[in-house]
C-alpha cells in the first residue's frame, strides 16, 4: 500500500503553502525505492572447477590437516579454518629411516687388511665375518658393495662397521690321509705337486700326515719355498690294500694269545677240526678327528691379519680318534678357522655317506667331513681322478682368499661361553647366489688386547 497520498494529504491542510514541496520529495522517493531494493540483492557465485588432487599433496600435513585458503575480495588469501594462523609453517614430513644406517668404513684399496686388523685388535667385540658369493657354476660373484649384504647375530640386525674385497694373506694347514686305499693314494701322490701352485709368496702353509697316528712333516713355511717342495715330495705313501674278512677255523688267526703265540688250537672258535665258521670284519683305524685338531692347534697360533684355513685330502672316513667332532669343531669356531676339504676315494662318489647322517655308535663315519665345512664357513670339492684333485686345490684357495670381509660389533658380552649364531643376506635372488659364510662363532680370550 502506498502511503504517500496520506501524508501529501495532511500537509496540505495543515500548511498548505508547503504543498508544493512534499509533492517532489514524495516522487523522489518513489523514484529511488525500486533502485535501492535492486542493490540490496548480491550477485550469485561464479561456479568453479574444484582443485585436483595433485595439487593438495603438498597442503596436507600429519597432524595438522588441510590449509586450504579463500581468497578475499581484494585479493589476499586467508586460511578457510577461523583459529588457523596465517604465519604457520607446515612442519616436513617425516624422512624415510635409513635400514643400514651411516655408510662402514670403506678402507683404500691395498689397506684393507692392515685397517682390519687395528679394528679387530683395538675392540673386543669385533667380528670379523669373511663370506664368499659364488653363482650357480661356483663362479665367484664380483661387484658387489657394502649395500647388498646384510648380517644378523642371534636373529638381531648388526650394522656393517667395516667393509673390504681386498684379499688377505693365507695360512693353510694341509692334512694329509694316508690311510687310503693303494689305488686312491696313487691319484693323491700324483695330484701333490700342484698344491704350490694355488698358493702365492704371501701365503704359508704347514703339513700333516696322519694313518693310524697324525705326524707333522713340517712347520709353516713360505707358499713357495723350496722346503714346502721337497716336503710334499716327501708325504707321498704307498696307502693300504683292501682287507678281506677272516673266515673262522684252523687257518683264522689267533683270537686267544700269550706273549704273542697261541695257545693251542683247540681252544680256538672251531677247535683243531674248524667245525664252526665265524666271519670277524677287519678293524679300521681313521683318526681324522685327532689329525684336524693337530693341525688347528698350529693355526690358532698364527697371527690376527691373516686367513687361517684348514685344507684336508682325505675320504672323510673317522674313527679311533680321542677327540670327539664336536669338540674339534668348537675348537674351529672360537679360533676363527675355516676348513676346505678335497673328498677322494668312494666318498667322492655323488650320494656316498649319506647314511653317516644316521651314524651307528661305535661304528665307523664314512664321510664326516661335510659337518666341518657347514659349521666353519668352508666348502669342499668331490673329486675321483688325479686332474680334478689338481684342479681343486687351485679352487677351493681362490674361494678362501677372494672374499668379502665383514666386520660389526656385537652387543654381547666380549667373553662368555655362549655359542653366538650369525646369518648373512645377500639382496640377490637365492637362484642366482649361494652364500658360504660361518654360521656362528664362541668367542676367544685371544680377542681381548
Amino acid at each position: 500500500m502506498n502511503r504517500c497520498p496520506i501524508r501529501i494529504f495532511g500537509a496540505l491542510v495543515a500548511l498548505a503553502g508547503f504543498s508544493q514541496i512534499s509533492l517532489p520529495m514524495c516522487a523522489q522517493s518513489a523514484t529511488q525505492a525500486p533502485s535501492q531494493s535492486q542493490s540490496a540483492v548480491p550477485d550469485a557465485p561464479v561456479p568453479q572447477n574444484p582443485a585436483p588432487l595433485a595439487d593438495q599433496k603438498n597442503q596436507i600435513t600429519p597432524g595438522i590437516g588441510s590449509q586450504s585458503s579463500t581468497t578475499t575480495p581484494s585479493g589476499s588469501s586467508t586460511p578457510a579454518s577461523s583459529g588457523a594462523n596465517p604465519d604457520f609453517t607446515p612442519a616436513p614430513p617425516p624422512a624415510t629411516p635409513n635400514v643400514q644406517g651411516p655408510p662402514p668404513q670403506l678402507p683404500q684399496s691395498g689397506k684393507g687388511v692392515e685397517e682390519a686388523t687395528t679394528i679387530i685388535r683395538s675392540y673386543t667385540n669385533a667380528v670379523e665375518v669373511p663370506v664368499t658369493v659364488t653363482d650357480p657354476k661356483g663362479i665367484w660373484v664380483a661387484g658387489l658393495s657394502y649395500r647388498d649384504f646384510r648380517i644378523y647375530e642371534n636373529n638381531k640386525p648388526q650394522h656393517i662397521s667395516f667393509f673390504t674385497v681386498d684379499p688377505f694373506p693365507l695360512s693353510i694347514a694341509f692334512v694329509i690321509d694316508q690311510s687310503l686305499t693303494s689305488d686312491v693314494m696313487a691319484k693323491v701322490n700324483q695330484s701333490l705337486g700342484a698344491i704350490q701352485a694355488a698358493l702365492t709368496p704371501y701365503d704359508e702353509a704347514a703339513v700333516f700326515t696322519y694313518n693310524k697316528i697324525t705326524n707333522q712333516a713340517t712347520g709353516f713355511t713360505g707358499g713357495q719355498s723350496h722346503r714346502l717342495e721337497a716336503v710334499l715330495a716327501l708325504t707321498k705313501a704307498t696307502g693300504r690294500d683292501e682287507l678281506v674278512p677272516i673266515a673262522g677255523g684252523p687257518l683264522a688267526g689267533c683270537s686267544i694269545t700269550s706273549n704273542g703265540s697261541c695257545v693251542t688250537p683247540v681252544l680256538q672258535p672251531g677247535g683243531a677240526t674248524g667245525g664252526s665258521f665265524e666271519m670277524n670284519l677287519p678293524k679300521e683305524v681313521h683318526p681324522l678327528n685327532d689329525a684336524i685338531l693337530e693341525a688347528a692347534k698350529a693355526l690358532a697360533s698364527r697371527p690376527v691379519g691373516r686367513r687361517r684355513v684348514l685344507y684336508v685330502i682325505s675320504d672323510g672316513k673317522e674313527y679311533g680318534s680321542k677327540a670327539s667332532t664336536k669338540e674339534v669343531i668348537r675348537y674351529l669356531q672360537t679360533n676363527k678357522i675355516a676348513l676346505y676339504a678335497t673328498v677322494v676315494g668312494d666318498s667322492a662318489r655323488w650320494g656316498e655317506g649319506y647314511l653317516s647322517r644316521f651314524h651307528i655308535p661305535l661304528q665307523m663315519v664314512d664321510d664326516v667331513l661335510p659337518k666341518y665345512t657347514t659349521a666353519t664357513g668352508g666348502s669342499l670339492d668331490l673329486e675321483k681322478n688325479a686332474n680334478g684333485i689338481e684342479k681343486s686345490y687351485q679352487h677351493l684357495a681362490e674361494q678362501a682368499r677372494a672374499q668379502y670381509t665383514l666386520v660389526y660389533y656385537s652387543d654381547e658380552p666380549a667373553i662368555d661361553d655362549k655359542y653366538r649364531k650369525i646369518e648373512v643376506r645377500v639382496d640377490r635372488p637365492s637362484k642366482e647366489i649361494e652364500v658360504t659364510a660361518k654360521p656362528g662363532y664362541y668367542p676367544s680370550a685371544q680377542d681381548v688386547h
